[in-house]
């Protein structure tokens, strides 16, 4: 556990915010990661909500240079392989199964699993885990809870998504025990529709430099 906790520090670190993004068009895919990572966001979280994420994954994996790609909203083992043979580095869930931590043993890709309440944490930490997904982070109780964890739970790091904004990333980031947020604000709709890849950049530009 400890090299692949280490593997998944090393890409939550990259940057201080980690894009989610919800790709419903395939075309949008390698456009919409090269503008992130010109922006200085190398490590994009693809959730697995549409139908063409599998191939988003593969699409951003084989043809950005510089991108670490993930797969987000992992609910079960075969979601878990299939992001992994698409080339996902890393692995996200919103919460956390007995499933998800069995393949996630077996795998060499690490998860980073969800998590919103102490006995949860408590729970992942039992099985080794010392980096977690807070989710919802803005409806679990937002910043102010989360740097209530950070005495009982020391040595605990956190990712938060849901509900992160530019207006309250820092509060975020500030703390302690956060390693990065999640945020979808990098890629809005609009803009990512448009084709305006260099709006994105811009936002991707400024959500790099984010810091406590």
């Amino acid at each position: 556990m400890g090299e692949k906790t280490q593997a998944l520090i090393s890409i939550l670190k990259l940057q201080p915010v980690v894009p989610v993004l919800v790709i419903k068009d395939l075309a949008h895919a390698v456009p919409l990661a090269r503008a992130l990572v010109a922006g200085g966001l190398k490590a994009i979280e693809i959730t697995m909500r549409t139908p063409v994420a599998l191939e988003a994954i593969r699409a951003v994996a084989d043809e950005v240079e510089g991108a670490v790609p993930g797969a987000g909203t992992v609910l079960n083992a075969k979601q878990y392989h299939q992001a992994v043979e698409a080339g996902s580095q890393f692995i996200v869930s919103p919460g956390t199964t007995l499933e998800l931590l069995d393949v996630a043993r077996k795998s060499p890709v690490p998860l980073l699993p969800g998590a919103a309440t102490p006995s949860e944490v408590m729970a992942l930490r039992e099985e080794g885990y010392e980096v977690l997904k807070f989710f919802p982070a803005e409806q679990a109780g937002g910043a102010a809870y989360l740097k209530s964890l950070s005495s009982p739970l020391a040595g605990m790091m956190f990712c938060p998504t849901g509900g992160i904004t530019p207006d309250n990333a820092r509060d975020y980031l500030s703390l302690p025990n956060v390693v990065c947020v999640g945020g979808s604000w990098v890629a809005p709709n609009a803009l990512v529709e448009a084709g305006d890849w260099d709006g994105i950049t811009r936002l991707a530009t400024e959500a790099s430099r984010f810091s406590a």
